[in-house]
Parts: structure tokens; sequence; C-alpha cells
């Protein structure tokens, strides 16, 4: 596979070796023990068809340059959309003023850092493809849910796509870039039947170029919009209570995420927030389980190659055996607790300062089949399509909004349901699974983590696994 695209360098931002030395040495000149510059240049696409035609398109450039300083515990950060000396240099002593220690640090020579990694090799840049090129693939994904069932009343499709360059240099001296592109592809379909509407969706997103979008992925797409709007008009709302819970293959990875994911940030357990803060090298879940976050998956959505401070993208087990292995640290997590970074220093654009943050989080398969967990469940739910969540990082309590899935009766799927609420605790939760699958599914939607305001694009996904029980909401 030959790439078309380069690892991008200061001169991609027009900016010398001598100029990023004088804005590092700015940084510093209040006592920072640290500084670093994030510069980003992203181009995007994006368009949108409703009523059977495109309807919408638009493009931006974001361009600009992100600098903290690190002086203790203290943390100043200051950006500008410019690369302009002057205009760095002030931004520079703005994060300077707020990180200020005493005697002036000193930046060393710098040194550019090759990676080796390619995670996300593009064939056809995003940059290069027009909009009439693109064009066909959503009026296609519209034509084929239509077909797919007469029942269908309205379709929604988005394509966007981005590609971001991005360099990032530390007063250490260390010098790295990373080209990082990504396509996300969307449906909504909306079906009638005897005056009742129901709606489904799916998405796939990944770091990849235009080759990526093919009709393979497209027809992907329109059956499981269809079929995920279908199953509604059968189901029910069912009694609930306290009752043993499978959470399906793919999607339902999301509770991992939500419920127990930011729960092994760094930052929420250096401040003593997590209730994991204590359980390092302890048992939080069965031998069994294995809960891994992963920066390495070719072409995932929240694989890098580096990330925002210039650590190799690597996979990380969060919780091994059933004891909890590591938490997902950056730079100052790191420092904290004595650990190399794991590659989780994160941030949304170059107008903010990077924060531990999931990639792709999932739990690997263990040898029980899908089948099994089901027969071992005399009278519970399957649960699959996870909508929204709401999770309290400390206690762990969650509430998870759940689609669509079935009930379990005598050990066999029935009825299809919907619109219940799962209520549980993370950490009971996670030490309350009994049975794991052999089937781990990695769901490659356009899942999105919004921690601290933040948006950063992650994936998620698990094997069946069985919660010996947990609360439903539904018809009591």
């Amino acid at each position: 596979m030959i790439e078309t695209h380069t690892i991008p360098t200061l001169d991609h931002f027009e900016v010398s070796e001598h100029a990023v030395h004088q804005v590092l040495a700015a940084a510093l000149e209040k006592g920072g023990d640290f500084a670093d510059l994030f510069f980003e240049h992203t181009q995007s696409h994006s368009l949108s068809l409703r009523d059977r035609a495109v309807n919408a398109t638009s493009a931006s450039i974001d361009y600009g340059v992100g600098i903290r300083v690190l002086a203790g515990d203290q943390t100043g950060y200051a950006y500008v959309e410019s690369t302009g000396l002057q205009d760095m240099l002030k931004a520079a002593r703005t994060a300077a003023r707020i990180a200020a220690s005493g005697t002036p640090g000193v930046p060393t020579n710098l040194s550019w850092k090759e990676t080796t990694a390619r995670r996300y090799p593009v064939l056809r840049p995003w940059d290069a493809i027009t909009v009439h090129q693109r064009i066909p693939f959503v009026q296609r994904l519209n034509d084929a849910i239509f077909a797919l069932d007469q029942r269908v009343d309205k379709v929604i499709v988005s394509l966007s796509d981005s590609t971001s360059r991005v360099v990032y240099v530390n007063s250490q001296g260390l010098v790295c870039g990373d080209y990082r592109p990504m396509l996300s592809l969307s449906a909504t379909c909306i079906m009638t039947e005897n005056g009742v509407y129901e709606n489904g969706r799916a998405s796939r997103s990944y770091r990849a170029g235009f080759e990526y979008l093919t009709e393979a992925l497209v027809d992907e797409l329109a059956k499981e919009a269809v079929a995920d709007a279908a199953i509604l008009f059968k189901a029910v709302k069912p009694r609930g209570g306290e009752m043993p819970v499978v959470l399906g293959a793919g999607g339902s990875g999301i509770f991992l995420h939500e419920a127990i994911g930011h729960a092994f940030e760094a930052d929420f357990n250096r401040k003593g927030v997590s209730i994991f803060s204590d359980k390092l090298g302890k048992s939080v879940a069965a031998p069994f389980v294995n809960v891994v976050d992963d920066g390495t998956i070719l072409h995932n959505r929240g694989s890098l190659n580096l990330d925002d401070e210039g650590v190799e993208g690597q996979k990380t087990y969060l919780v091994k055996e059933g004891i909890l292995h590591s938490y997902l640290h950056d730079r100052i997590s790191a420092t904290h607790y004595g650990v190399p970074p794991t590659g989780n220093g994160r941030r949304e654009s170059f107008r903010s300062a990077p924060l531990p943050r999931m990639r792709a989080t999932y739990m690997e398969g263990a040898q029980a089949t899908e089948a099994e967990l089901i027969a071992s469940v005399k009278n519970g739910v399957f649960v699959n399509n996870f909508t929204n969540g709401e999770v309290q990082i400390g206690a762990g309590d969650f509430t998870f909004f759940v689609k669509s899935g079935y009930l379990i009766e005598n050990g066999a799927l029935t009825t299809p349901i919907r619109d219940i609420n799962i209520i549980g605790n993370g950490p009971k939760a996670l030490a309350d699974i009994v049975m794991v699958a052999d089937n781990p599914l990695v769901d490659d939607g356009t899942w999105t983590c919004g921690k601290d305001g933040q948006s950063s694009p992650v994936t998620c996904g698990m094997p069946s696994a069985l919660i010996g029980s947990l609360t439903v909401g539904g018809i009591h």
C-alpha cells in the first residue's frame, strides 16, 4: 500500500526551529517546569441529504497553536489562531503568567521523533476529493433504504470528513507530527405503520481516506438502519425490576466507556474522585474479565499514531484477569504516579489542553457462547441498542436508556422490548459480570466523548456479557 500523504513538519506551519525555541523560552520565562506547543491545521467537509436530495454542504478550515506551561500543579494555557511569531510570543507569555513559579526555565534543542506507527494509511486523501465525488454515496444510501421497506417515510443521511495535520513540540526537545484522517457516514430511517412512526439509525466512522467509502459500506448501513426501525413496531415496554441483564456484543460497550472507563482515567484517581482511586492492583472483577483501552487498531476512530502529547499510541490493559492493572495517563498524571504515560493525553483541538481520555475501550472475549449466556437466564433482558446515559464518576452510579432489546424467558429470546432504563453502579456491575462470551466486537459508530466539555472521537465494544443483577426500569 502506497500512501499519498506525508507526515507534517514545522514547515507546514511556516514556523522555524528558531521561532519555536523563542516561543518555548517565553513560555518558561516566569519559571515553568515544562512547556509544549500543539500546532494544528484541520480541513473539514460535510454534506447532508433530506427529502431525497442533498440539501446542504459545508467546508471549514481550522488553524492555530495551543501553548501550555506546567509549574508544579499549576497549568497555564493559551492559544492563538495564527503561527506568526509575535502572536505566539504573546500567547506564550499569557500561559507563563498563569503558571509562574520563579526561576526561568530553558528549553532544550529540538530533536525530531519519527514514529513507525501507520494506523490509518490513506490512498485517496479527502482534501483531493470533490463534492461531486462524495454525493453519489449519500444518494445511494438514501435510495437503498427506501428500496428495502415500503414503510420507509423519510431518510436523513450525513457524510463528513476531516483531515488534521498536527505537530507537537515540547521544552525537552521533542518534535513529532501526525496526519489524521476521519470519515463519518450515518443514516436515519423514519418508518410508518398504521399511523405510528419509528426511527432507526446506523453509522460508521473510521480514520481512513475516500477509498473506505464503498458500496458495501452503504448497503450495510441501509440494512442496519431499516432493521433498527422495523423491530420497534413489534416491541413492548416490559415489566421492570431487579433482574439479570445480557449486554449484546458491540455497541453495549458504551456501558464500559461511561460506567467504568471514565473511572479509570488517572486525573479522576489522582484527585481521589474515582471509586477506583485505591483499587490499583486489587481484584475488581472475575478472573475471565479483561478490559482494554487501545490506540493501535487499524483505521479505528479512536486510534492514534501519537497522542496530543507526542506519546505513541499503545494498548493498555485497564483490567487484566480481573485485577485493576492500570489507569489511563497523560503527562501530568504519569508524573504524579511515577509511571510512563499510556498515550491517552488527548484534546479536542489546539484550543484546549490535553486530558487523560479514552480511545477504543472494549472487553476481550472469554470462553462461553452467547447462546449459553442466554440459556442460563430464566427471566431477564437482552439489550443491545443504547442511546444515552448518565454517570456519576465518583460513586459510579449510572442510568442508561436502552432503545431496543429482547425479553429472556426460560433461557430464550422472546418478545422485542423498547424504551427501558437500566440502572446500577459501575464498579458493582463490573464485579457482577458472571459470564463473558467468545464474540468480541468493536462498534465502529460515530461515538464521541464529551469529557470536560471537549469532544473527542472514541470507539467502544465488548462481547456479549451477563451481569447477574441490574435494575430495569419498565412497567411496574
